[in-house]
């Protein structure tokens, strides 16, 4: 008896392989995905700083208690590659808009906006017309009102706030 001694892998082998690898592939897309997409989102946060630090000047050193007209005014808008606005609201809301084709490709979806909300304590917002001159404790960061970014695609600091 000769015994036949294999080199190299057969053909079945070979193709369960590649199945195995395809499948894996298949998974991986769709989170990979998501995980650009946050990425992106996350310079939408980074725009959005100079303007937190704007608002809270601007609420903190107010000499009276109606902010409102002031905050509008508090930061200019910006925009980049990813970020088609940056705005404020009467009440120090600052709603960033994401550019949703550089976002999530050449999509018809134009929900990209992230919302970062001044707390004055615990959980209370900033009223603008009466909370002027108070310390901003913290902010709140989440999907927008108007045209919200999908929960999905919000980066990890904004979902933990």
């Amino acid at each position: 008896m000769s015994a036949k001694l294999q080199k190299g892998l057969t053909l079945i082998e070979l193709m369960v392989v590649i199945a195995v690898i395809g499948i894996l592939g298949a998974l991986a897309l769709p989170a990979y995905q998501d995980y650009t997409v946050r990425a992106k989102a996350s310079e939408m946060l980074l725009a959005a700083n100079g303007c937190k630090t704007a608002v809270t000047e601007a609420i903190s050193s107010a000499s009276g208690a109606d902010v409102s007209a002031i905050l509008p005014k508090a930061c200019d808008s910006q925009t980049s590659k990813y970020v088609s606005s940056v705005s404020v609201d009467g009440n120090g809301v600052i709603t960033v808009t994401g550019n949703h084709e550089a976002l999530r490709g050449s999509t018809s979806a134009s929900a990209n906006a992230i919302a970062l909300t001044p707390l004055q304590s615990g959980d209370t917002a900033i009223n603008g017309s009466s909370d002027g001159g108070k310390a901003i404790s913290g902010w709140r960061c989440g999907p927008a009102t108007s045209n919200p970014l999908p929960a999905k695609y919000l980066p990890a600091s904004c979902k933990a706030s």
